[in-house]
């Protein structure tokens, strides 16, 4: 057990054994539509290759992120984890978790900014040899308070692209001193987590949220990468008409080109009913949007920190602030409009009350390239200097040949004639 002052997860609950059950639960209901992370977790239980490692996993702690950290500890791993962010942690999850032999588990819901970061330390303690992240705010402490633990990890994994952002800025700045992973970046995460698991949850739960229709609304979608491109189709496909902003040309060339209005968020802001960031950016809403939304306009945010909306600016300009709903933050103007703010500001599909983060099937697929990626470290973290680093492409293949195969989808190959052929440069016209 950790020494720091924030203790294991079982120590805040009043009933930590009904919660492990209700953890359970979710789990096991996740892990029937997991295939990957099956096929994963019986080969890593027969090999056990993580004997001997510790590691150390910020990340949002719900039932598919559950089963990617016991499939680490059933290859024999130690494994000690906390939330990635405040709101986004499921207790009940959290205690079963904690109840394996091979788990600590400090991820509680509703932690404050203090508390937060005291549970990063906690898991620090472990001292791990390995790291999984989800916002780079482990690989930041780590390389901020335990420089003294670097000689001794392998290395790590980042699943979003904020983390990636960040690991990138590090990595120019020559500050980062262990290889990372760019999960975030290989095909099997951006074609499918980002874009349609980003799409419908974030949709999802907005929707369940707030008990409204899509239909009809004018949704203005903040940034168009995979995230921003997903929630655009995915609110377009349940007949919402879908404005894009955009500060990169090609991005928002791209977004023109594919049927969407294109405009500058001072102008999509006058006719918006639902405004949706995307950014990773900070001050993507501001003071002068707040000033022109129309009345009951909702603003929601599916980028990993809450820096998008400037809630501090907003809080000044209201008159009045109040709960309408669960997971709903009425923001009311002088003049009577109401600026609604859903989970705080914060990733709202994981964030908001009921939210259930992406369709399992999507995160089965990411989960599985993360644990590739520490199976890579392992057997040849060596090869690997410090700084940022694709995910090897054959590990990628890997993991999309297993759903195809739990899928019963079968594919052509090559033929020797025209891998030489693609291989060579001599075959002209």
């Amino acid at each position: 057990m950790s020494t720091t002052a924030f203790p294991p997860i079982t120590e805040h609950l009043d009933d930590p054994d009904a919660a492990r059950a209700e953890g359970r639960r979710k789990m096991d209901w996740a892990m029937q539509h997991m295939p990957i992370l099956t096929a994963l977790r019986e080969q890593f239980r027969e090999s056990k290759p993580f004997d001997g490692y510790t590691i150390g996993m910020a990340m949002h702690v719900e039932a598919k992120t559950a089963n990617l950290v016991e499939t680490l500890a059933d290859g024999g791993a130690e494994v000690a984890i906390t939330g990635c962010n405040p709101l986004s942690t499921h207790d009940d999850v959290s205690a079963a978790l904690d109840a394996h032999e091979n788990i600590t588990s400090y991820a509680l819901r509703g932690v404050d900014d203090e508390a937060y970061y005291e549970a990063i330390e906690a898991v620090i303690e472990h001292e791990p040899t390995i790291t999984v992240d989800d916002g780079m705010d482990m690989v930041a402490a780590i390389h901020e308070n335990h420089p003294d633990l670097i000689d001794t990890i392998v290395g790590g994994c980042e699943e979003t692209t904020t983390g990636v952002h960040r690991l990138r800025a590090m990595d120019a700045d020559g500050e980062l001193d262990y290889p990372v992973f760019a999960v975030n970046d290989t095909p099997m995460k951006t074609l499918f987590d980002n874009v349609h698991g980003t799409g419908e949850s974030a949709l999802a739960s907005i929707a369940m949220t707030t008990n409204l229709s899509w239909a009809g609304k004018t949704v203005v979608v903040a940034g168009y990468g995979y995230c921003g491109k997903g929630v655009a189709k995915k609110a377009a496909g349940q007949n919402a008409n879908v404005v894009v902003t955009e500060v990169e040309p090609r991005r928002a060339l791209e977004a023109h080109m594919e049927g969407y209005d294109v405009q500058p968020m001072a102008e999509a802001a006058e006719d918006a009913d639902v405004i949706i960031t995307t950014t990773g950016n900070r001050d993507v809403v501001t003071r002068e949007h707040f000033e022109v939304l129309p009345d009951g306009v909702l603003l929601a945010n599916a980028g990993h920190f809450d820096v998008e909306v400037d809630l501090d600016a907003l809080g000044e300009m209201a008159v009045e602030q109040y709960e309408a709903r669960d997971g709903v933050d009425a923001y009311e103007m002088a003049d009577g409009r109401r600026l609604n703010v859903l989970a705080e500001g914060r990733l709202v599909n994981l964030a908001a009350p009921i939210a259930l983060g992406h369709p399992v099937e999507v995160m089965d697929q990411s989960f599985g390239v993360q644990a590739v990626c520490v199976r890579e470290l392992v057997e040849n973290g060596d090869a690997y200097d410090a700084g940022v680093h694709e995910v090897p492409d054959e590990l990628d293949r890997e993991v999309a040949e297993i759903k195809l195969e739990s899928e019963g989808i079968e594919i052509d190959s090559l033929t020797d004639t025209q891998r030489e052929y693609m291989d060579s440069w001599d075959h002209g016209t």
